[in-house]
């Protein structure tokens, strides 16, 4: 006599397929429906998945990636770093000739992604520590796939202001996220767009454009909205406001460190490359050493 399953393992199994508009980049998601349910902050993002909805579109669909629970990382994994931040970690290496990923937290194995070569499929695996796997290797495929395509995903705290977007930019601890609340706090019309991960796209006419984001830290800010780039700031603190315009080495070496990939891999480097290049051409970059008041918000909007 056959067993009848529980509910929830019939619920386990059924798997459905989502896409999402990212920057004007297609991505397509297969899962079961309780990791949907934890990608709340991928919801403003989602777009018709009917051919007819993908059609309107007018894009193809740039990563394919599936998400799995509780499965051991593939044999043959060889790790090349680790990036360490704050408690968690990323290990990137490789499965044979497939690029992969390792996701800790606090010393707990959060999950593994597994590329393909090319960076248009990918496997995400969760473990212990499922949402933070789950957007750990969305958005480091993500950036993965898009890298020679124009698009820089950024370390980045962005504010809107009348039809433009403003970046601060530093390590973690800097102030960004302070910075961006005294101008919303002091500064007339200004609203948050992203608190960690905004990405700028460079479109076909040169233009620099930056977009909300479906991953933006530790504060739930994920707009679905894109605005041209006015200006970036690096922040460094300080026992005084000041503010001058970086040079163009200055400029394309404070970026460099503020984005996110693979810069050991050629074909990546390659693409963010010629992305920065484009956007030290196109942008204002200022290095400002500041205070966490009122004043150097002030003197930061009215500079740039």
């Amino acid at each position: 006599m056959q067993t009848q399953q529980p509910l929830w393992a019939i619920i386990s199994r059924m798997r459905t397929t989502k896409y999402y508009n990212i920057a004007g980049h297609l991505l397509q998601l297969t899962a079961d429906h309780a990791t949907f349910s934890q990608l709340c902050n991928c919801q403003p993002f989602e777009v018709d998945a009917t051919e007819s909805g993908l059609k309107k579109d007018h894009r193809e669909v740039l990563l394919q990636t599936e998400v799995i629970h509780h499965q051991s990382m593939p044999e043959g994994w060889k790790e090349e770093c680790r990036q360490t931040e704050e408690g968690d970690e990323i290990a990137c290496g490789f499965v044979g000739d497939q690029p992969a990923f390792r996701f800790f937290s606090h010393g707990l194995s959060a999950g593994w992604l597994v590329c393909s070569p090319d960076y248009r499929h990918a496997t995400i695996a969760t473990e212990s520590l499922p949402q933070l796997a789950l957007n750990n290797g969305m958005m480091v495929s993500y950036a993965l796939a898009t890298a020679n395509r124009g698009t820089l995903l950024f370390h980045s705290s962005v504010v809107s202001r009348n039809q433009r977007a403003y970046m601060f930019l530093g390590p973690s601890g800097t102030g960004k996220s302070t910075h961006t609340q005294l101008w919303l706090q002091h500064i007339e019309g200004s609203r948050l767009l992203n608190d960690d991960n905004p990405i700028v796209r460079i479109d076909s006419q040169g233009h620099a454009h930056v977009y909300g984001s479906p991953w933006s830290g530790k504060t739930p800010c994920y707009r679905n909205e894109h605005y041209p780039l006015g200006g970036i700031v690096r922040l460094s603190q300080a026992p005084y406001n000041a503010i001058r315009r970086m040079n163009p080495l200055e400029s394309y070496a404070t970026l460099l460190s503020s984005i996110s990939g693979k810069r050991w891999d050629k074909d990546i480097a390659d693409g963010l490359h010629e992305s920065l290049n484009t956007l030290v051409t196109l942008s204002s970059v200022w290095y400002m050493e500041c205070l966490p008041d009122k004043a150097a918000a002030i003197m930061t909007s009215e500079t740039i």
